[in-house]
């Protein structure tokens, strides 16, 4: 396994919309270790997309599970996954490995049905909610070109600059 390079804004990369994961072979399951890794890396990051590691492909992982009282599905590698249904909107407060000095408040919806498939290549669904359902839409956003801060309602009053920022690791990826 390695610790992949991520990419951060201003890279153009980021706004590449990603492809249809297809071949659900032992070089997808090796490429989603490495994902994984790199994600255990980042500062205390819940999710990660493959295009924020510059693979231009429909594969996010989120686990929310270390969040006392939060209604989850526990790890999930999600491949191609699509939102079947929504409803609701809070607003909330979001960060990003490819965005490390700054949090935004984003509008998301509360409540989402998932359609996703796992990396045999199976097909599930799943009911989300709350902090779940925000880092799954937040993580699907990134396969479609799109950084939080594209969703902020207003970049002068809902943008704030990162306190403290110390990547694990200390190679300043």
């Amino acid at each position: 396994m390695a610790i992949l390079d991520i990419l951060r804004l201003p890279d153009p990369r980021l706004k590449q919309v990603s492809s249809t994961v297809e071949r659900f072979d032992a070089a997808l399951r090796d490429f989603v270790a490495d994902l994984e890794e790199t994600r255990l890396d980042g500062p205390a990051a819940v999710g990660i997309a493959a295009p924020q590691v510059g693979r231009f492909q429909r594969i996010v992982i989120v686990d929310v599970s270390g969040r006392p009282k939060t209604p989850n599905h526990g790890y999930l590698v999600l491949i191609n996954p699509e939102i079947l249904h929504w409803e609701g909107f809070a607003m909330g407060r979001e960060g990003c490995l490819s965005v490390p000095d700054y949090t935004g408040n984003v509008m998301r919806a509360t409540q989402i049905r998932l359609r996703a498939q796992d990396l045999e290549g199976q097909t599930h669904e799943y009911d989300m909610e709350g902090y779940e359902a925000r880092a799954v839409q937040h993580e699907i956003d990134h396969l479609d070109g799109l950084l939080f801060v594209d969703r902020v309602v207003s970049r002068r009053t809902d943008l704030y600059r990162r306190k403290v920022y110390a990547p694990r690791g200390g190679q300043g990826r």
